[in-house]
């Protein structure tokens, strides 16, 4: 039987059918189309890894590793640098040399697709700076406004499961694309249909091997984001234990936290060494408990002070403080954001370096109290929608105009200082640790910063429930649930009644006693806002990647005293729980 009447016998569809063909009779190498035909024996894996054609969505690429159309292989990744480069091409048609920089993460198989990506930008006539070795996404970004790049890209699945992988592309700001570039690249790739149109060869001469000289200029950034250099000086045996999770974070972290004063870093070791299948974890997201695990274990053994750890491209970082009474508490993101913000505009402060020019930035599902903290301050507050890459389109906006302090979203990523376009755990962890220095040096630890936050703030708690509705059918639930919201809005919410709406869609915010409408001045996204008379606040908004629809919720409620805290945060956890039911969604 010839392999096209197997094929025909297989219950896949069409378009599995004639991408596997293509593939079969392409110019892929020979170990590619024997594992083509051996996955013709599993017809659900052959179909699922052949239906389509992987998609670049306006982050770029991710997805599992492996041969197909809708895998993260080398030709996926060559097929998405050509188009790039022709959209680059195009957008720079009058300059005479083009620049891209390219960088990788601790994953199988990232160096691989790294060296594809700089092989394919150098055979389209581009000059690549490619760095020696893994480094973190912050560095990448850094890189492309150090060389003057065009264009940059790092490979990285971020905290995803070890099974995949992921190509994130920046644009010469170093900020990841946004509209028009976002679409317009989309398009590009997809009018790549086959290997033939991929460069691949002719332009080794024009890679250019980076590191050491990088890593010095992006970490001196770093240093002059110190407010507070004598309370480095004067705790600089602070005990900090850190875990990078096997990603890149070693490259950089422990190395700026020493350049910075601090001797006394305990690295978990077991999680010290670069390992794309991430060995000791479940998961490399420091957003859960479980990648938190041995870190928190080490601060135990060792009565450490705190604790934080970067995931594997080191753009995010989870932090647990040392409580009272010796126990350990995970911060979620909002609340590692608030006293980062608190730190930073109350030392500006002090410092009189607040002019009336500075503001800081939020996403729309961050927690107020960043707002709440910013505003005592004077100090102006944008909110953008949620991901990073509208954080650097609004400081681009601003750039010349303002002065951008710092800013983050919730999950889990921060930025201080504009020098990158991106979350950085790099600059993150250093600017925690002072944080902890500074506390320490009045006889606090960061858990009293955020105990005394919220008692001149305000007890500020939230919580994410994600529902999840899978296929076809599920995607028209959701949709249907948004058009519910909208035509029938809550009155109340856990008997407090609704006193704003803020629809992205309509880009437009309501005041529900006035029944007057303002613009919002945001780029269209289907996102609805509640906001409620006692303080609350509840977002919903189906994922953009993922067949789930998230509903985010954040309440207040006043902190009297320190003691009070887990009397006032246990109370705050039984709201949230309380909206969910008033909401039918428990």
């Amino acid at each position: 039987m010839t392999t096209r009447m197997k094929l025909n016998e297989l219950n896949i569809d069409a378009s599995a059918r004639a991408n596997v063909e293509a593939w079969l009779a392409g110019d892929y190498d020979d170990a590619t189309k024997q594992a083509v035909l051996d996955m013709m024996e599993r017809p659900d894996e052959l179909n699922e890894s052949f239906y389509r054609h992987l998609e670049f969505g306006t982050g770029g690429l991710r997805g599992i590793m492996g041969v197909g159309t809708n895998r993260m292989n080398r030709y996926t990744v060559g097929m998405a640098t050509q188009g790039l480069a022709n959209y680059v091409r195009r957008c720079f048609s009058g300059e005479k040399e083009l620049r891209a920089v390219v960088a990788h993460d601790s994953r199988n198989h990232s160096r691989e697709f790294a060296e594809i990506t700089a092989r394919v930008f150098a055979a389209n006539g581009f000059t690549v700076y490619l760095f020696e070795a893994l480094r973190p996404t912050p560095e990448l970004s850094f890189a492309v406004r150090y060389f003057h790049c065009h264009t940059g890209v790092m490979l990285t699945a971020s905290h995803n499961p070890k099974e995949y992988n992921g190509y994130k592309a920046y644009w010469s700001d170093g900020c990841q694309l946004t509209a028009p570039h976002d679409t317009n690249v989309i398009d590009e790739v997809m009018k790549i249909k086959q290997l033939s149109d991929v460069r691949m060869e002719g332009g080794a001469g024009h890679i250019v091997s980076i590191g050491p000289e990088v890593d010095e200029a992006f970490m001196q950034q770093i240093e002059r984001n110190v407010l507070h250099p004598e309370s480095i000086k004067a705790c600089h045996d602070l005990k900090i234990v850190y875990t990078p999770l096997h990603g890149t974070g070693i490259t950089l972290i422990p190395q700026m936290l020493s350049r910075l004063g601090f001797t006394n870093v305990h690295v978990v070791k077991e999680q010290s060494v670069p390992d794309g299948n991430f060995p000791t974890t479940p998961s490399p997201n420091p957003e859960e408990q479980a990648a938190m695990k041995m870190s928190v274990d080490l601060a135990r053994q060792i009565d450490a002070d705190i604790v934080f750890a970067s995931d594997p491209d080191a753009d995010r970082v989870g932090v647990a403080v040392k409580k009272p009474d010796g126990g350990w508490m995970l911060l979620n993101g909002n609340q590692t954001l608030s006293v980062i913000v608190y730190y930073l505009l109350k030392s500006w402060n002090e410092k009189n370096m607040i002019t009336g020019s500075e503001y800081i930035i939020k996403t729309i599902v961050t927690s107020e109290l960043p707002a709440d903290i910013a505003r005592r301050y004077g100090v102006k507050v944008y909110d953008v929608l949620t991901g990073f890459k509208w954080i650097g389109s609004k400081i681009r906006e601003l750039e010349g105009l303002e002065t951008f302090i710092g800013g983050g979203e919730e999950s889990y990523g921060y930025m201080i200082g504009d020098f990158v376009r991106d979350k950085d755990a790099v600059g993150a962890c250093s600017m925690i640790a002072e944080i902890a220095a500074w506390a320490a040096s009045q006889g606090k630890t960061f858990f009293d910063v955020l105990v005394e936050l919220y008692k001149e703030f305000g007890f500020y708690k939230e919580g994410l429930l994600s529902v999840v509705r899978k296929g076809k059918s599920g995607a028209e639930e959701i949709q249907l649930m948004m058009k519910n919201y909208r035509e029938n809005p809550p009155e109340e919410i856990n008997g407090s009644k609704v006193v704003c709406i803020k629809d992205y869609k309509l880009q437009q915010s309501r005041d529900i006693n006035s029944g007057r409408t303002t613009s919002l001045d945001l780029p269209q996204s289907n996102v609805l806002q509640f906001f409620t008379a006692d303080g609350n606040k509840i977002t919903v908004r189906p994922s953009g990647t993922e067949p789930k629809i998230k509903y985010y919720f954040s309440v207040k409620a006043e902190l009297c005293c320190r003691d009070c805290f887990e009397q006032t945060n246990a109370a705050l956890d039984g709201k949230i729980e309380q909206i969910k039911k008033s909401m039918g969604l428990v």
